[in-house]
């Protein structure tokens, strides 16, 4: 029943306040071995895999069609790797392979870990903002980072291996599938994900670091891209489970 729970047994929705992503750009060798055998990573220029460290502030998070006031809300930190998987009926589905997900919220931690594989732990989180910068971090996971609310003729980062902002959207998520592996049992969950008028804003990043970024091969992942949304309607639907002979 446990296991069974955890599939994400019902389709959820929330609204997404804001989505603010930044995705970082490592050499394919370096973060193979992230990933299970049924996925393969998603490249660019036949050269980059992607991480993307998403910060989503949720509003009314509950199970689809109950009343907004039995939802609740969480700020969510998640490390993805941007990763593909042929599924059984042979389609080529584009998503994301969940290395580590935070909240804010020991609730979150709690119903995330009943009832998804995605290993919630709670951290704190503190905004702050002016006129020029807004500033989010964390103590516990020791990150922080600070974007400009400057919205006019943006920039990529230098470090970026993209030539425009075009080509950082195919890699600015979240994506729309999330995938859960097991080897051991040969099966492959599917969270398919569905929102409307997903239209991603540029983000100049003036500083970051993540503590998780520093450790093994991600301390050589660079700032590719960074995106924020807001304001979007969003659903995740019942989970699919296949299981390969």
């Amino acid at each position: 029943m446990i296991s069974f729970l955890k599939n994400h047994p019902f389709p959820v929705e929330a609204f997404f306040e804001r989505s603010l992503v930044l995705t970082f750009a490592i050499q394919k060798k370096q973060i193979s071995g992230f990933i299970p055998s049924k996925l393969t990573l998603d490249i660019f220029q036949d050269e980059w895999a992607f991480l993307a460290v998403a910060m989503v502030q949720t509003n009314s998070l509950r199970p689809k069609g109950f009343p907004k006031i039995l939802g609740n809300d969480f700020f969510l930190i998640g490390y993805r790797i941007f990763v593909r998987y042929q599924n059984q009926a042979g389609k080529n589905l584009r998503g994301l392979f969940i290395l580590k997900s935070e909240t804010d919220k020991k609730k979150m931690q709690y119903l995330g870990n009943v009832f998804t594989h995605y290993n919630y732990t709670t951290t704190d989180i503190e905004i702050t903002e002016d006129d020029q910068l807004e500033t989010i971090k964390s103590n516990l996971s020791n990150f922080k980072v600070t974007v400009s609310k400057e919205k006019k003729d943006l920039v990529l980062p230098v470090s970026s291996p993209f030539d425009s902002w075009k080509e950082a959207r195919r890699f600015a998520g979240p994506m729309p599938f999330t995938f859960t592996c097991n080897d051991h049992k040969k099966s492959v969950l599917i969270i398919e994900g569905l929102r409307n008028n997903w239209k991603p804003d540029p983000v100049h990043v003036v500083d970051y670091c993540f503590d998780f970024m520093s450790k093994s091969e991600f301390s050589k992942a660079k700032l590719a891209s960074a995106f924020e949304v807001r304001n979007i309607p969003y659903h995740w639907k019942k989970g699919k489970l296949e299981i390969w002979q």
